[in-house]
């Protein structure tokens, strides 16, 4: 179907909403919040509301089965890009980028080879979760510093166009692809890669692998509203099964913040 020049402009604007927000909190709050929020659902969000939008509630509803399991080569995406982009500069960003992208095309390619449920594409990824917190551990915590004159415009608007590209790229292929690779693309970071590409540009590789560090812990919220969207975009429509979702999220990502607050808490008092 063709797809009227309103929705596109609406994809332009929240896309770029997107990066600049994050990026601004990566340079006035943290990294670390910054990796947390990259795993809200905002990316992924736009992606299946847009491919509902486009295609149709129920098209977007199955493919948010896949992106739940789909989050495990988000994760492998990161790894990817962890391992290759450790050098400094633009060099850094791209061997960063191919490797992340590598490693996320050989993970989706495994996994859209099952027939995931609900259960199942949750269970698959909580796993990797786990696994890639492990495996994080011992990168370093770097927090980057804060510039008087705020955020650089320019360079952060350009930038923002390649989360643009890429919501243009996931839904105009949603088009042609069967749910179970619509599902993957919807799960790819959309507002994080761009995100890792600002951190990695200005102010190095290493507060671009604090945010991949933190990403998985992030993830929960993303996975609560893939879950419910599944279940709501058939039944309650694109809008309230949106808002639903979103509402989920939230109430898991302040329960998990109380939650890291509380151990944080225990951990002083136990010195």
């Amino acid at each position: 179907m063709d797809v009227p020049l309103s929705w596109q402009l609406a994809k332009l604007a929240v896309s770029i909403g997107i990066v600049l927000g994050l990026s601004i909190v990566a340079e006035r709050v943290s990294t670390r919040v910054a990796g947390l929020l990259s795993g809200y659902p905002l990316g992924t969000a736009i992606a299946l509301f847009f491919i509902g939008l486009e295609i149709s509630p129920g098209f977007a509803a199955e493919s948010a089965v896949f992106s739940l399991a789909g989050f495990t080569a988000t994760m492998a995406l990161g790894g990817g890009y962890l391992l290759c982009g450790r050098r400094d500069g633009l060099r850094g960003v791209l061997r960063g980028t191919v490797g992340g992208l590598a490693a996320w095309w050989l993970t989706s390619l495994v996994l859209t080879r099952f027939d995931f449920d609900r259960l199942s594409g949750t269970l698959v990824t909580l796993v990797a979760i786990f696994a890639f917190t492990w495996l994080y551990r011992h990168v370093p915590e770097t927090r980057v510093t804060v510039h008087q004159n705020g955020a650089r415009w320019r360079p952060l608007l350009l930038r923002a166009g390649l989360a643009t590209a890429i919501v243009f790229v996931v839904t105009g292929l949603a088009h042609v692809l069967p749910t179970s690779w619509a599902g993957m693309l919807a799960a790819f970071p959309i507002s994080m890669y761009p995100l890792l590409v600002i951190l990695h540009l200005t102010h190095g590789a290493a507060p671009a692998a604090t945010v991949i560090k933190h990403y998985p812990a992030g993830l929960g919220a993303l996975l609560c509203y893939a879950l419910c969207v599944s279940l709501t975009y058939a039944t309650l429509g694109l809008l309230w099964g949106t808002l639903a979702g979103f509402a989920v999220a939230t109430l898991w990502l302040l329960g998990w913040m109380r939650l890291q607050a509380w151990y944080g808490e225990r951990q002083v008092a136990d010195t």
